[in-house]
């Protein structure tokens, strides 16, 4: 393609039209050909960018909304190459702006970034940096900045760019966005933002801008006019590539509240219902009942606790290889009261001291937060005992985990009315910073289901993973002064160590706790007559190889056909 000649007349033109500096000037780094602009992206540029008679930008606020993976931030990088360049004058200073340094690196700045890079006409007149896109020629510079208002104080921005402004809920992500503001020291000032729609009631800055707009004049198909503000909002995806079978397939994949406002760019309550009724009854086995007892069984228990106010859930899972799926394998409820609140030794502890002994326990996931004390009790009775604090990444990831299970018809559950009222209670609750499983009313009980994601997630997790149990015997031999052999792939642990005649070995009273209440939860000592393989599930006889908690047949043994 031949490259367009700089002379006054093209500055001129580019000065006049945005859209044409956009398709002389700028290419596009995934193609290397010339951006192709949809009609409303070349109607807002037009707009927001084309300078008044008095050299002045006609909208100090512009905002460009539209559902996800609309281009919204090459539109914004264009932008700030466009002020930089055209009509920011000598010393522009373009502001690339978020709630964290790295959103701002790698978004809006690292796109402005490509687009320079791929652009034969600016390549080799911007200087590029970590976080800064210098033009020696006018000093003019685009910025990526991080989220320091105090330190923003002062600047003297041409543009300042915000991305994903629905998620500008703390203190300092305000202040940042007060700072911010056009300076009438420059004719050329302005602030864009591009985001998506946000909660109401908690994007209350974004919130605030929606409403002024959506009152003003609508001079085009959701583009809104009022005073010094110009709002693009649209509900139906604008660009060409946003496809009838994708939007589909997002519709497959979001939640209902996730598909309204990042695909419909609707605003949207932080709350709504956790599933579909339908997903859940798709899960039941009509034919299946809890478990009682199953030593050979591997599972994984999720613990949700309370002393007064809510119930105490204790949920076992365990992962069917075969289906490749996730089965729930018994659950416990205790409700507690203020005037009898739950004692956790006689309740908690033992029951998950019964557990040990009629399963497989790989691991108990746990909120440390009241249950500590009867977590170390256990842990000194060789219970695989597993932190996991309520905190939001974790919640986020339990939730979601167990949202794809049962909307994936991968959860294989009992008939249990209670479990099923439960789970029909269950609401999601979504913030900028994560989502959760929550309650409706303060009255409903849903901890049968928090302790459900627990257990799921553990047993999802161990599939991929070094198994948990594995995880608590390095941990506890750990901190006893013990560093563990590492064990070769795809052999059993006693098949790697040491003789102890080679590597003598401290006394670890951890360990043996460990190792003498794993012989008792599988019924007596595995190195008795009658201890079944780990390998084929047979009896073993005296000659054996064994670990402490596991034995196998001898390598080579012809009894041993799993």
């Amino acid at each position: 393609m031949k490259t367009q000649r700089i002379d006054k007349a093209a500055i001129a033109r580019w000065r006049r039209d945005p859209v044409a500096f956009v398709g002389e000037v700028l290419r596009d780094p995934e193609t290397g050909k010339a951006f192709e602009l949809y009609p409303a992206e070349e109607r807002f540029l037009r707009e927001a960018f084309t300078l008044k008679p008095d050299g002045r930008l006609p909208y100090p606020e512009a905002i460009y909304s539209a559902p996800k993976k609309s281009g919204k931030t090459a539109l914004a990088a264009m932008a700030a190459i466009y002020v930089a360049l055209v009509i920011g004058g000598r010393f522009a200073e373009v502001y690339c702006l978020s709630n964290d340094f790295e959103q701002s690196v790698g978004r809006v700045f690292a796109s402005a970034t490509r687009i320079i890079e791929a652009s034969p006409m600016l390549r080799g007149s911007a200087k590029v940096t970590a976080n800064r896109i210098e033009f020696p020629s006018t000093g003019a510079f685009i910025q990526a900045c991080a989220s320091d208002y105090s330190g923003f104080a002062g600047a003297n921005p041409s543009l300042c760019i915000f991305d994903e402004l629905w998620a500008y809920v703390s203190e300092r992500a305000h202040r940042l966005w007060d700072e911010a503001i056009p300076s009438p020291a420059r004719k050329v000032s302005g602030r864009l933002t591009v985001s998506y729609a946000g909660f109401e009631g908690e994007s209350e800055l974004l919130e605030s801008l929606y409403k002024r707009g959506i009152e003003g004049e609508q001079i085009a198909p959701d583009l809104y006019r009022r005073g010094g503000l110009l709002m693009f909002w649209a509900h139906q995806p604008p660009a060409p590539w946003q496809t009838a079978s994708w939007l589909e397939q997002m519709r497959e994949q979001h939640r209902p509240n996730a598909y309204l406002r990042q695909i419909e760019n609707r605003w949207v309550s932080s709350e709504s219902n956790f599933i579909d009724m339908a997903w859940w009854d798709r899960c039941i086995d009509p034919e299946a009942r809890p478990v009682l007892a199953d030593p050979r069984l591997a599972v994984w228990v999720g613990v949700d606790a309370s002393v007064k106010r809510d119930s105490t859930a204790i949920v076992v899972c365990s992962f069917d290889e075969e289906a490749k799926k996730v089965r729930q394998v018994w659950h416990r409820v205790f409700q507690p009261s203020k005037a009898d609140p739950l004692d956790f030794e006689a309740t908690i502890e033992t029951t998950l001291l019964e557990l040990r002994g009629r399963f497989n326990v790989r691991e108990v996931r746990f909120d440390p937060w009241q249950m500590q004390a009867v977590a170390q009790r256990l842990r000194g009775k060789g219970v695989p005992m597993i932190e996991f604090p309520q905190s939001v990444p974790n919640l986020t990831e339990a939730s979601t985990n167990l949202y794809e299970l049962i909307k994936g018809a991968n959860l294989v559950a009992y008939p249990d009315e209670d479990e099923r009222l439960a789970i029909g209670r269950a609401v999601a609750i979504e913030t900028s910073r994560g989502w959760r499983i929550a309650k409706e009313k303060a009255s409903h009980k849903i901890d049968t289901i928090i302790a459900l994601a627990q257990a799921a997630l553990g047993a999802v997790k161990d599939q991929h993973s070094e198994p948990s149990l594995l995880t608590f015997i390095r941990r506890e031999v750990t901190e006893a002064g013990q560093a563990p052999e590492p064990t070769r792939p795809n052999q059993p642990a006693a098949f790697n160590r040491p003789k102890q005649a080679e590597r003598p070995q401290a006394a670890n009273p951890v360990m043996d706790s460990y190792l003498a209440a794993q012989r008792s939860a599988g019924g007596g000592d595995k190195q008795a007559a009658g201890a079944l393989c780990k390998t084929c599930g047979k009896p073993v006889g005296a000659s054996r190889v064994e670990d402490g908690i596991d034995v196998w047949h001898v390598p080579g043994d012809p009894d041993c056909q799993p």
